[in-house]
């Protein structure tokens, strides 16, 4: 059986994460079905991370088996035919024994949408989180860099998953102002259970002088959530970067 890798993006509104639950829908389990209906056989499927519910990905990659005849060129036509408008496969690839979709990941990035504005839009609703209060962007630059480099973090983590180690190196952390909206890009090697809903939520408590962006490296250091700012909601939340050490390139990854 070949290992096959898909490429593809989702709005998570609908859905109760990536991975696969009980008595709920998710990303994994919708996906599956389909794949399943197009080669004719179960599939075991992995995910490139796992997502909360509510949260979106631009750029997301699973792979599983098959031994099906289906060209790589034709297989995202073939699962998008089973597949809800929500979820769409971009692109596939044969890819090597070895290639895992967490295990051969190198970094990856997230990005966070708040709709800064007096009034809520509609049609961003389920999209970015809409916050009416003024935001000082400067600040939230400021207290974003703190977040630079190695640290423990367990300070901006939520219970509720078993981790070896809190440990992680943030790449880099940018903040833009886009008209009414501030789009918060973080690149890690990776992220521990709401690491960036909770620093996202600490740079806004910067912003609104609630705690000063050099309280920030003390707070990394004191490992403890009740110190930082709260866990910003899902719905602004997006995977928007892969960077892999084996199997799939930029290029592919661009599609």
């Amino acid at each position: 059986m070949k290992n096959t890798a898909i490429l593809l993006r989702f709005d998570g509104t609908a859905y109760h994460g990536w991975q696969t639950q009980m008595r709920d829908v998710t990303v994994c389990s919708t996906l599956k079905q389909a794949i399943e209906k197009t080669v004719g056989h179960a599939v075991s499927l992995t995910g490139c991370g796992r997502t909360d519910a509510g949260v979106h990905a631009r750029r997301y990659v699973a792979n599983f088996r098959t031994d099906s005849t289906i060209t790589m060129e034709r297989l995202p036509f073939a699962l998008n035919a089973h597949l809800p408008g929500d979820i769409v496969v971009r692109a596939a690839a044969a890819v090597g024994e070895r290639f895992h979709a967490v295990g051969s990941l190198e970094k990856k990035e997230y990005t966070y949408r708040i709709y800064n504005d007096r009034h809520r839009d509609p049609f961003e609703r389920s999209r970015a989180y809409f916050y009416p209060y003024a935001l000082d962007v400067d600040v939230m630059r400021a207290a974003a860099r703190m977040f630079l480099g190695k640290h423990d973090f367990a300070a901006v983590r939520t219970q509720g998953s078993s981790v070896k180690s809190t440990i992680r190196t943030v790449f880099y952390f940018d903040v833009e102002k886009k008209d009414k909206f501030i789009e918060l890009r973080v690149c890690a090697d990776g992220f521990l259970y709401n690491m960036v809903r909770a620093m996202v939520g600490t740079v806004m408590y910067a912003s609104r002088g609630k705690l000063s962006p050099d309280e920030i490296p003390a707070l990394l250091e004191s490992r403890n959530r009740g110190l930082t700012g709260p866990t910003v909601p899902a719905c602004g939340l997006y995977m928007t970067g892969l960077w892999y050490r084996e199997g799939v390139d930029a290029q592919w990854l661009s599609q």
